[in-house]
């Protein structure tokens, strides 16, 4: 069932959407995304979920890098999974693209070996991260692996666009220090980590790894 509820588009505004890859690929998301696959250890036989997959980048990168795993890719924008659904279409890659919210995922309990998800975290409203982030752990096997890439990292930004414009925003707030690895202690997940660092021209990027479980 679609989305009743409103949410941020990937963009930011509907209207932007055609704009998002080609704006994507100019500040370097592609290599961000890179190494959040090359992080996520993928294996032959793998069910990965990519959470909020907005058009499909990550998902076909996924695909294309590791033919063997079966990839999903959820969003609640219809515009921008109808763009997704093309991309995979030009490119030949079978993806299972799906309508759906974060914290109402459309699947059983357990389903997936990894859950990868790039920039929607600072989309989300505060009240909603958490519940996200427990449904993620729901729907993840037990020795299931959730790989998270957003803006934030160790130490607040001291300057740039990033500190200017979004850091102190309820959209960022939580990113820095502690904020992100805390959050996902609450949602239940273990050992959730900082596995490494990286920059965008909009500012700092933190890679996090946590497990569904103990």
């Amino acid at each position: 069932m679609p989305p009743r509820r409103s949410y941020l588009p990937a963009a930011g505004h509907a209207w932007l959407l055609p704009l998002y890859d080609p704006i994507d690929r100019l500040l370097g998301g592609d290599g961000a995304r890179r190494t959040l696959v090359e992080q996520a250890a993928l294996r032959p036989g793998h069910r990965v979920l990519d959470l909020g997959c907005g058009t499909g980048s990550l998902a076909l990168m996924i695909k294309r890098q590791h033919p063997g795993v079966e990839v999903v890719g959820v969003d609640p924008d219809p515009a921008a999974l109808e763009r997704a659904r093309r991309k995979a279409t030009r490119a030949g890659l079978a993806l299972r693209l799906d309508q759906g919210l974060g914290d109402t995922l459309p699947y059983q309990d357990g389903a997936f070996d990894r859950v990868l998800s790039a920039f929607v975290l600072h989309h989300l409203p505060d009240g909603e991260k958490e519940p996200t982030l427990r449904e993620v752990r729901r729907v993840l096997a037990s020795d299931g692996i959730l790989h998270l890439l957003d803006f934030g990292g160790p130490e607040a930004p001291r300057r740039g666009f990033l500190t200017r414009h979004l850091h102190g925003s309820h959209r960022l707030r939580d990113n820095f220090g502690e904020g992100i690895p805390a959050l996902l202690r609450r949602a239940g997940f273990a050992d959730p980590q900082l596995v490494s660092q990286g920059r965008l021209l909009f500012g700092q990027l933190g890679y996090y790894r946590a497990s569904a479980s103990g």
